[in-house]
């Protein structure tokens, strides 16, 4: 399902030993356009240190509760790698982050979490993998997801409107829409651009420039905030802009419970993608 990461701001973390703090940011790679990590406010526990936890730990929201549980304890939370965070978070810092929780390297693959779709699904199989194949010591691609928000977004034929929020896949947390706003040129318009329909983001002056035309996506399917899309939504989306919808690679390269590197994983692992 799709959520708006707007609405889980403020979200509380809940460790196995009790809660550690709420969401405040994310950071998200810009090549794959998947989130890494959750930026964490500890308020009075930790002094308002801000920490960082990997989609690897998280579980099942509760939208109703308003609550992340994580599958860690408190004390590993306070006893974690100090972390800068802003961004960018150098990339022996997350090698340092990522062996201090035991979790895998997510670089260096074809799927969205190394060789695979799911966290869940390289958390399952990192005993086949460890570390060894996984020791890319390049830079990291990690930007603010609030950073982001009111970037300008440039058609092919001119200015459209500004970012308004992300909508991620909660399962994979991959980034599939951006909320563009474009009440500049028609009041309370949103549409949604996907990811792969970027041609250029310009970091120094805040603009997103895409691959879509003003009246393409001015006639395009209108976004309604709060609204959950189902995948006839999204179908009808792609068909406007005449492009392959991203689920059909998806369904070509694994499922969730094989991942995209075929080999299968726990059924307790997956319970919380399915």
């Amino acid at each position: 399902m799709l959520r708006s990461l707007t609405d889980l701001k403020g979200f509380a973390l809940e460790a196995t030993d009790g809660g550690i703090g709420h969401l405040k940011d994310v950071y998200f790679d810009d090549e794959k356009w998947v989130v890494r990590y959750l930026v964490v406010d500890t308020g009075s526990w930790l002094s308002g240190r801000e920490v960082l936890i990997s989609p690897f730990a998280v579980g099942q929201p509760d939208w109703a509760a308003r609550v992340l549980p994580v599958s860690i304890r408190k004390e590993q939370v306070r006893n974690s790698p100090d972390a800068d965070s802003a961004p960018p978070v150098s990339r022996q810092h997350e090698i340092q982050y990522l062996r201090y929780y035991g979790y895998p390297y997510y670089w260096g693959g074809i799927g969205l979490w190394g060789g695979y779709a799911y966290p869940a699904a390289m958390m399952a199989n990192f005993g086949y993998s460890g570390y060894a194949e996984q020791t890319d010591s390049g830079d990291p691609h990690l930007r603010s997801w609030q950073a982001l928000l009111n970037y300008h977004i440039k058609a092919s034929d001119g200015e459209i409107g500004h970012l308004g929020g992300l909508l991620i896949d909660e399962d994979t947390w991959a980034i599939r829409y951006l909320i563009v706003n474009t009440s500049n040129w028609w009041l309370g318009h949103e549409v949604l651009v996907a990811p792969q329909w970027i041609q250029e983001v310009r970091w120094l002056d805040g603009t997103i420039a895409v691959d879509l035309t003003r009246q393409s996506l001015k006639d395009a399917p209108r976004y309604h905030s709060g609204a959950l899309l189902s995948r006839n939504d999204e179908t009808g989306l792609y068909r406007h802009h005449a492009r392959a919808g991203y689920w059909g690679e998806e369904v070509r390269m694994g499922s969730p419970e094989f991942g995209l590197g075929g080999r299968p994983v726990p059924k307790d692992a997956i319970h919380k993608y399915t």
